[in-house]
């Protein structure tokens, strides 16, 4: 089965990734958080429709205890061509991203990043394991399980129902 079935770790909060300038950062500071993670790209039909609305989520629950984590991913029509950094400012500078942008990452293949290795294993997709797409989704509840994926053509307002679940607000 490849990578995706070795994966040992039960919680993204095992997990240590690099920020959009190579800095490590431990996924254990968000313990206790909802999460959103999504593949992210700058040159994709599905951009503005989802930093729009990543940001609209972020900024209503973010005090509530949720959080995006975006990874800029290059390997579908290679439509995030820039440096990570380049990444953190388009987001920043035209969404007005408050969430971190980590540094680029590959989402599938045999140098898949290993959270994304982890969140595949967890939830498949429609077609196996594999990312299809930019934007796909991830929702990670307080003890950094998945909850559930969610393909690039749902929109992130259309999570909205499970975040405030995930919340405990519902």
């Amino acid at each position: 089965m490849g990578a995706s079935s070795s994966v040992p770790q039960k919680s993204i909060h095992e997990f240590t990734v690099k920020d959009c300038k190579g800095k490590d950062v431990d996924l254990n500071i968000y313990s206790g958080k909802v999460l959103l993670v999504v593949n992210v790209a700058s040159k994709c039909g599905f951009t503005n429709s989802n930093y729009t609305q990543l940001t609209e989520l972020h900024n209503k629950y973010k005090d509530k205890g949720f959080e995006v984590l975006a990874f800029p991913c290059n390997q579908f029509l290679k439509q995030e061509p820039g440096t990570s950094e380049e990444a953190q400012q388009f987001a920043c500078t035209r969404f007005k991203a408050e969430y971190p942008i980590f540094q680029k990452v590959r989402v599938n293949g045999p140098d898949a990043a290993p959270v994304y290795q982890f969140l595949k294993s967890s939830k498949g997709g429609f077609l196996g394991s594999s990312i299809k797409w930019n934007f796909t989704k991830f929702l990670i509840d307080k003890e950094g399980k998945v909850i559930k994926r969610y393909g690039s053509t749902t929109t992130p307002l259309a999570i909205e129902a499970d975040i405030k679940k995930a919340l405990g607000e519902v």
